[in-house]
């Protein structure tokens, strides 16, 4: 997401070199045959028409009576497209600041003090740009409030925006101190909330508020790749525990009601150069470490790969923390594999088994699933505390007949033996990109949120960019080299099984605007001028059942980043309407629904960040406006005037 995607990476999947085929080659022949035509309907051709015909043709459309069956999904007012220092949503809602980069959790916690941030007041404090939001419900209090622990990912800090005084002379003026603070910002935070006379507040003090930081947060490495030697260190030759977590992005709560942070782009925390012939060499290299985008090595030897080669083994995992105890210790669930984790979102099966899914977020990289050993057992949560150290772990490749075939990450499966640099499952799991890469995965454009809805069986695969793909990497049928806008693939899981090994894939929409035929955007043609949209990122699925889009580089087309509604049945089926959009230089992040669906949760990352963007000089002061006050990411609720679901 955002700044810390891959986009100073610049790894290449060494199948990409090798001419292996992208999604891209996949939709391209997809779109070439009758079959699939025929299976999205008039529709879909309509929506091909409209992009070749320009805006003219489907605004034309879009104002037309609606015909039979084609009465929208959602009733709102859709906001026009745009960008300026505010935020803006739809009319009849109201959008609530709930909660700030800085924000006090404790009765101790110190007040927030941009001129003199120090780790230990961060420590008390709300972190930096919040990304996943979970929301974990818990019983009434006595006068009948509802509430809930919101549960949050800390991705990353702007440093330029973040700290004062140090852009000019970046990175030498990065001290000791302002590291600290920075790791301090990263991880976590659990808050009670509660909705007081009609509106949602932070309960400061609360028994479970707590925060989890990069540094000072002790963890557990669990499952098949704990203990293995490529896991140790000098301070941990067990392999076992690691301090703390890094870049946590998008994520998931379990049926069982813990919390899932996914560790993405750690490979931007490391410095320093591997001895000559290290066996680690490659591997780092697959994961782009080291990238260096933060100065933490110069001061901590962990974070120095000279020093501490195995240190970058130990993140890039899936973790999970019990939020209704703040004393618990998370764990890092290793049978999940190693990447660069976008999402855990998961869902029960049929048979009781527990699947989780998540994306590699970097150009090239893929899509994956882990099915547990162990099935759920409701009303025991005990039993199903450990679900996710047994399990199998999947990477997809799409085929071009429309089928997914889900290949098994198993050691001595395939390729995957001692012959080719596998001599254990831990291998497996430590280098899971490589053993995707020779199982012959399906490289994709970026692949963040992937969301499964439990009532359909149909999954939701966020494609957020890929400028890097070039003619080459293309047929004549593929409309998407150097793919700057994105696209949304629903997978269909056979009779709602999410364990299945083999599924069908579909295209939802292309992104871009489909009034520019150069751009190969694919909309239903009842989209408007503002409700096509760049960028997907994360989404969800509101309990009546409706997709919604979050985006992350919607101003490479010209407006703010924000949440869009998306059809997904019927005769609307890829019709975008748009919703919510935030102030300059931010992108907007995990889009959570309460259980009523009468509250939507909205996180707001990096505000301000744009070209040039300093402390001193943001591009806003959003939410607080003061002259003396940067720029605060922030949580937002939004609710309907009078009440009543969002989205209508």
């Amino acid at each position: 997401m955002a700044m810390m995607d891959d986009s100073e990476n610049k790894t290449v999947n060494p199948r990409i070199a090798a001419g292996a085929a992208t999604i891209g080659d996949v939709i391209g022949e997809r779109l070439s045959r009758r079959g699939f035509l025929g299976g999205l309907g008039a529709v879909s051709g309509l929506a091909l028409v409209g992009c070749a015909t320009g805006r003219e043709g489907a605004m034309a459309l879009a104002e037309a009576p609606a015909e039979a069956g084609t009465e929208p999904a959602f009733r709102f007012a859709e906001i026009m497209r745009g960008m300026d220092e505010t935020h803006h949503v739809a009319e009849g809602y109201r959008a609530d600041l709930l909660i700030r980069w800085g924000d006090p959790l404790f009765a101790d916690s110190p007040a927030f003090d941009p001129m003199n941030q120090t780790a230990a007041a961060q420590r008390r404090q709300f972190g930096y740009n919040n990304d996943f939001l979970g929301l974990v419900p818990l019983e009434a209090d006595a006068g009948g409030a509802e509430r809930a622990l919101l549960c949050v990912n800390h991705e990353y800090t702007s440093t330029n925006i973040m700290l004062p005084g140090v852009t000019a002379g970046y990175p030498a003026s990065m001290t000791q101190a302002l590291c600290e603070t920075e790791m301090a910002a990263h991880g976590g935070t659990i808050v009670e909330i509660r909705k007081e006379d009609g509106a949602w507040k932070p309960v400061v003090g609360s028994p479970y508020n707590r925060r989890i930081t990069a540094d000072t947060t002790p963890m557990r490495m669990t499952g098949p790749a704990a203990g293995s030697a490529r896991l140790q260190t000098t301070e941990d030759p067990t392999g076992t525990l690691v301090s703390g977590t890094v870049n946590n992005c998008a994520g998931g709560i379990t049926p069982w009601g813990t919390f899932l942070m996914a560790e993405e782009n750690f490979n931007g925390n490391f410095l320093g150069t591997l001895p000559e012939g290290h066996r680690e060499a490659e591997n780092h290299k697959r994961y782009g470490v080291p990238s260096g985008w933060y100065q933490w090595g110069r001061f901590f030897d962990r974070y120095d790969v000279g020093k501490e080669p195995n240190e970058p083994n130990r993140f890039g995992w899936i973790v999970e923390l019990d939020p209704m105890d703040p004393s618990s210790m998370p764990k890092k669930r290793t049978a999940l594999g190693r990447v660069k984790h976008e999402g855990a979102e998961n869902v029960i099966a049929p048979d009781g088994r527990v699947v989780v899914y998540t994306g590699d977020d970097q150009r090239f990289d893929y899509v994956y699933k882990f099915v547990t050993k162990g099935k759920f057992v409701a009303g025991d949560r005990a039993a199903n505390m450990d679900l996710l150290d047994e399990g199998t772990l999947y990477v997809a490749r799409f085929d071009a007949d429309g089928t997914v075939a889900w290949l098994p990450l198993v050691h001595g499966t395939g390729p995957l033996t001692e012959e080719n640099g596998f001599a254990s499952q831990a291998d497996v799991l430590i280098e899971t990109r490589r053993a995707a890469d020779v199982l012959g995965a399906t490289p994709m454009d970026r692949p963040e949120d992937v969301e499964p809805d439990p009532k359909t069986g149909r999954v939701y695969v966020m494609l957020t960019n890929n400028d890097r793909r070039t003619d080459a990497q293309v047929d004549a049928a593929n409309p998407r080299a150097s793919n700057r806008f994105g696209h949304i693939i629903e997978i269909i899981e056979p009779e709602g099984d999410f364990t299945s090994e083999t599924s069908r894939w579909e295209m939802l929409v292309r992104c871009g605007d489909p009034s520019v035929a150069p751009v190969g955007a694919l909309w239903n043609p009842l989209t408007t001028e503002n409700g096509w949209f760049s960028s997907p990122d994360n989404c969800a699925i509101d309990p009546q059942g409706r997709l919604w889009v979050s985006t992350d580089g919607n101003e490479n087309s010209g407006a703010a980043d924000g949440l869009w509604a998306l059809e997904t049945d019927g005769a609307r089926r890829g019709t975008g309407r748009h919703f919510f959009r935030c102030p300059v230089g931010a992108e907007l992040c995990g889009p959570r629904f309460n259980e009523a669906g009468d509250a939507l949760f909205l996180a707001v990352q990096h505000p301000g960040d744009t070209d040039g963007a300093s402390f001193e000089a943001p591009g806003t002061r959003w939410p607080d406006f003061q002259p003396a006050m940067p720029p605060r990411p922030s949580v937002m609720v939004i609710t309907r005037n009078g009440g009543g679901p969002i989205g209508g």
